[in-house]
């Protein structure tokens, strides 16, 4: 079948041809529709988990996918051949991924069935964005109708997703973002919006919300002093979170997304029911991975990139 991979940390990303695998007991094959690109796919390429997870060469890039179950392995399953599923391929050993034709799936991995009424190409691009977004409501701040909420860096997937499910519960969202987003994001919910090339965070939170704020998810800072800063925003008692990892001890939380098929099911049910969906910004064949991987890196992506086998 054929593939994206890399032959080697660091080496470019190719089209390649690996062996079509095989479902073992409690395993599906899934013949993928579509797939999509996160940031984590060119950091896995690039050996950011080396020495962290075991990984397999050629390494196969890609975990979110979409597409329909092709074979059932032994044993008893929940899914039957032609089932719409799609989830997240993320578990180690990295290098058996998504841009790909076929995917093996662990039944009781993140996979879930995809519902009458939400489209395969809708369904790829929900996955890694939209688990973290709903798991950081619902386990990582403590929040209620009504209160206050920043995502610093919410132009991204994830500050997308959690933008539109913070405002479905009736949450107050600041995004704060690099360039003019005021009408999408108000489109996907936020209350506020801060271009940080324009406005200090800090000046423009202070004015809204002069009490201080309820919460704050940080999505792009890298450092202690960067989160510092925007948890300094937050009310007595509030709670700052970090996605990379920030959070000194005992000064925020360092989230880490825990993905099962019972938070995919639970996303799907929000999708289903218009909270939240992913705008995507580019279709491609997979010829065009090695391309659109690098774009992304570069960063300033408003949409998720879909790639069709």
């Amino acid at each position: 079948m054929r593939a994206v991979a890399v032959r080697a940390f660091r080496a470019d990303p190719e089209v390649i041809h690996v062996p079509k695998p095989e479902p073992g007991p409690g395993e599906v094959l899934v013949k993928i529709e579509y797939a999509a690109l996160n940031p984590f796919d060119w950091q896995v390429a690039e050996g950011f988990f080396d020495g962290r997870v075991p990984h397999v060469f050629p390494l196969v890039l890609g975990v979110d996918f979409a597409g329909r179950v092709d074979v059932v392995g032994p044993g008893e399953h929940r899914f039957v051949v032609g089932d719409a599923v799609y989830g997240q391929a993320g578990r180690p050993p990295l290098g058996t991924g998504t841009f790909a034709e076929y995917v093996i799936m662990p039944q009781d991995a993140a996979i879930a069935g995809v519902p009458d009424g939400l489209a395969l190409r809708a369904a790829a691009a929900l996955p890694t964005a939209g688990m973290t977004a709903l798991q950081i409501l619902r386990a990582g701040v403590a929040l209620e109708p009504g209160d206050s909420l920043l995502v610093v860096g919410a132009a991204g997937g994830i500050g997308s997703a959690l933008t539109q499910l913070a405002a479905a519960r009736d949450l107050r969202v600041v995004a704060a973002v690099r360039g003019d987003e005021r009408e999408r994001m108000g489109a996907l919910g936020a209350e506020f919006t801060v271009d940080t090339t324009e406005e200090s965070v800090r000046e423009a939170c202070r004015r809204a919300f002069p009490g201080g704020l309820d919460a704050v998810v940080d999505l792009a800072s890298a450092d202690p002093e960067s989160f510092a800063a925007h948890a300094a925003l937050l009310r007595p008692g509030g709670t700052a979170l970090s996605t990379r990892s920030a959070a000194p001890p005992g000064r925020g939380v360092n989230f880490q997304l825990r993905a099962d098929g019972a938070l995919l099911e639970a996303l799907a049910d929000a999708a289903g029911a218009g909270q939240v969906h992913m705008p995507v910004e580019g279709e491609y064949p997979l010829e065009k991975a090695p391309e659109a991987l690098a774009r992304n890196r570069a960063g300033g992506a408003r949409g998720k990139t879909l790639f069709v086998p």
